[in-house]
């Protein structure tokens, strides 16, 4: 059994911040920890544009706090995220978050990050694994 709460991880190598300076994330399960997802506690930041593209990964999100407005870059539909509200880009979706408010959101990774990963120029996060032990 794992109890990990978002305070033991805060100013760690698990708390990340954007290169962008666009959002930050806690990433409370990684691909280490060996379960098949990754668990995570993101906060875009009000007023910002993030423009993502999982190619490598599922994710689904759910918003618990903020407002933000989701579009899906591949079809110009447009979503507002608000508490609540899940998404899931099951799709490999380019996709696009304007927050108005902080947008505070639990993600779930399939496969698994590493807690390594930033969105590269297309916004993707590439594939990284964990060495093998042994």
């Amino acid at each position: 059994m794992l109890v990990r709460s978002f305070k033991d991880i805060e100013n760690t190598d698990r708390h990340v911040k954007a290169a962008s300076g666009t959002w930050e994330s806690k990433r409370i399960v990684l691909a280490k920890e060996k379960v098949g997802f990754s668990l995570h506690e993101t906060v875009l930041y009000a007023g910002t544009e993030t423009s993502m593209w999982y190619a490598n990964h599922i994710e689904a999100v759910l918003c618990t706090e903020g407002e933000a407005e989701l579009t899906n870059e591949e079809t110009g539909e447009t979503h507002w995220i608000a508490p609540g509200t899940m998404y899931l880009l099951d799709g490999h979706e380019r996709h696009t978050l304007r927050p108005k408010t902080d947008f505070r959101c639990v993600c779930v990774f399939n496969p698994p990050v590493t807690g390594r990963e930033d969105h590269d120029e297309n916004g993707v996060y590439p594939l990284l694994t964990e060495p093998e032990e042994g």
